[in-house]
């Protein structure tokens, strides 16, 4: 549904199938929050108003936040988000610019998982060592205490 100039009334706007921001949400699976803080920065355009300065929104809008929840669980930033909407909304892009984006994040994702799999070898070998029982030394808080992080124990 395209954007209107002139404000609507709450009816008309529902007769022209827009929803208010709890349809929407609900639509969605976007909070009503997340909808004003992605319109706020930008990610989301402004969308059209009722007469009473409500927020309605149409079958575009509502896949746009679905498409920007879909992405935000796959670890996409709001960036990385800003860029593939952005190839999404322009019809001409190569599939290549998106691909480029995806394997960014692919590579990143893999550095997390590696620096994740690090942290645990070292809480493993930290809770393996210690007794677990009523004396006060502890290897856990020693570690810890112990200055900048040492390589992980394999």
């Amino acid at each position: 549904m395209p954007r209107t100039a002139l404000p609507l009334e709450h009816a008309d706007a529902r007769e022209r199938g827009l929803r208010d921001i709890g349809h929407a949400a609900r639509e969605s699976g976007v909070s009503v929050k997340m909808i004003r803080h992605y319109e706020a920065i930008g990610l989301l355009p402004n969308v059209a108003r009722t007469a009473a300065n409500y927020r309605v929104y149409g079958e575009n809008d509502v896949h746009e936040l679905r498409f920007i929840r879909r992405a935000r669980a796959l670890g996409f930033s709001i960036e990385e988000i800003r860029e593939l909407l952005g190839l999404w909304r322009n019809k001409s892009r190569s599939s290549a610019a998106v691909k480029k984006v995806a394997s960014r994040h692919v590579d990143e994702l893999r550095t997390k998982i590696s620096e994740l799999q690090a942290m645990l070898r070292t809480l493993e070998h930290l809770t393996a060592n210690c007794h677990g029982d009523g004396r006060p030394d502890c290897p856990i808080l020693d570690e810890l205490s112990s200055g900048p992080a040492h390589a992980c124990h394999a």
